[in-house]
């Protein structure tokens, strides 16, 4: 498979919250920069996170719009974020089942046909200010 294709897996994988099969595409060592925190190194760390988003929010990524590079290795994907907040976080807005839609990015590296790099980014005082709203 091209980067393209593993990259385009793991967001199907995503949507159908088929998390086994999302992290099977995912180096053991991935590097993981998520949008506002520390940066998380392998797969176990990887996890964890994923099971705490799992628990605070309800996600489906949908207008997705993927780029590649001709070698390969890299994947730049733009998408946008229909959530709910289930359970609030620590320092973030009181959860209470409010929606939200938001614009997103992310870049991502593969390297021996595993996803070994995720950095996500997205607008975190937009996302306050929507699921702050009365």
């Amino acid at each position: 498979m091209t980067a393209l294709e593993i990259v385009q897996q793991y967001y199907e994988a995503f949507n159908a919250k088929n998390w086994k099969g999302m992290l099977a595409l995912l180096h053991p060592e991935v590097r993981h920069e998520a949008n506002q925190g520390d940066v998380r190194i392998g797969l176990e760390k990887f996890t964890a996170f994923l099971q705490k988003m799992d628990e605070a929010y309800e996600e489906t990524l949908t207008d997705m719009v993927f780029f590649s590079e001709p070698q390969n290795k890299r994947v730049a994907v733009e998408f946008i974020v229909n959530g709910i907040y289930k359970q609030a976080e620590e320092g973030l807005p009181e959860a209470h089942g409010q929606s939200y839609v938001l614009p997103a990015g992310a870049f991502l590296e593969v390297t021996d046909g595993k996803i070994s790099r995720v950095t996500t980014y997205y607008n975190l005082p937009l996302w306050i200010e929507l699921v702050s709203k009365p």
